[in-house]
């Protein structure tokens, strides 16, 4: 089969490999699309540590089942599907109480970090344990299911975050995962939700998919601003969604006292952090990582429509242009929110 092979370190070709082996629990899916994201980008050149060549990456994808092994009776060829980005072992302390999404094994699809390797979906066909694999409505489009990995990023958080009916929220970065968080705390009970970025065409999507307010940080003191909108308290909560000092800085001083901060980006391993105003304000600060077991939620938000992820696409790709694609990404390119390869046109 046909795959986009990261060879080496800022080289993609699309070439000849192995079909994946079926072992009998689990599923063989014809990728029928699969999202490039951000961490594969970071991957691509090395600064991860995470995509350790040779490796097909893509962990993000929606396709049809091919085949089964011999232990999965419950899904026919041709059912439509979608799988979790984690491989959880299902043993450890932490998933047998229910946190997959902190196994002390787990395998992320498309990750090579020297303890494991796991090809994952820019390739025609993916084989995956059955455990993680769901089925799909017939309304879903592939290029939007493929989404679903990212959706439940950003539903995750929300229902990890202490929120009620009526709270003003605050999303800080208005990127993919930031404008999906931003429908999920909205459909969580969130009233009032407030978007800040740097770039006007983000948070004009942003105002598309709910946001009441959308603040450009290097135009006014965001904080401040909450403030007035809020009767001069502040925010109930506020979700960062990027990673670094300067915004979780922000998330921090935009909400209210007793309020709570939800922290979903990693973009710097480590940052400068307001340790006197969390502790003199008794901020709740809260990590989250990855989903555990919200796809079946995330799939009926979709299909209800609750949250939209079509503004996000911005190019579908056949196979054989991913890695121009990639050297595009990597170099840059603001316009790009979400460009999907759709391994079957090759």
């Amino acid at each position: 089969m046909k795959a986009a092979l990261l060879t080496e370190y800022k080289k993609m070709q699309v070439t000849e490999v192995e079909e994946p082996e079926v072992g009998p629990d689990d599923v063989l899916v014809q990728v029928e699309a699969c999202g490039i994201c951000g961490s594969d980008i970071h991957g691509y050149d090395g600064s991860t540590g995470r995509r350790i060549p040779p490796l097909i990456m893509g962990h993000e994808a929606a396709g049809t089942v091919v085949s089964t092994g011999q232990s999965v009776t419950d899904l026919a060829s041709g059912t439509r599907v979608t799988f979790d980005s984690m491989v959880s072992c299902g043993d450890c302390a932490f998933c047998r109480r229910g946190d997959q999404n902190l196994c002390d094994h787990r395998m992320v699809l498309g990750v090579s970090c020297g303890d494991f390797r796991r090809h994952g979906a820019f390739a025609e066909r993916i084989s995956v344990p059955r455990r993680i694999v769901y089925a799909l409505p017939d309304a879903l489009p592939f290029e939007h299911a493929a989404l679903i990995e990212a959706v439940s990023v950003a539903v995750h958080a929300a229902n990890v975050t202490r929120v009620q009916l009526g709270d003003t929220a605050v999303v800080v970065g208005a990127g993919m995962i930031g404008l999906l968080t931003l429908q999920a705390i909205r459909a969580a009970g969130a009233s009032t939700v407030i978007a800040v970025d740097l770039n006007d065409k983000r948070l004009s999507v942003a105002k598309q998919l709910g946001a009441d307010v959308v603040l450009r940080a290097d135009h006014v003191d965001v904080a401040e601003e909450i403030r007035k909108l809020s009767g001069g308290r502040g925010a109930d909560i506020a979700l960062e969604v990027v990673g670094a000092t300067a915004t979780v800085q922000t998330a921090i001083d935009s909400v209210r006292k007793g309020g709570v901060v939800t922290l979903v980006g990693n973009l710097s391993a480590k940052i400068e952090f307001p340790l006197q105003s969390v502790v003199t304000r008794e901020i709740t600060l809260r990590g989250t990582c990855g989903c555990n077991g919200e796809y079946p939620q995330c799939i009926d938000l979709m299909n209800r429509g609750i949250i939209n992820v079509a503004p996000l696409i911005t190019q579908k790709i056949p196979l054989a242009e991913t890695p121009a694609w990639f050297e595009r990404l990597h170099a840059g390119d603001a316009d790009q929110m979400k460009v999907v390869v759709l391994p079957q046109q090759l």
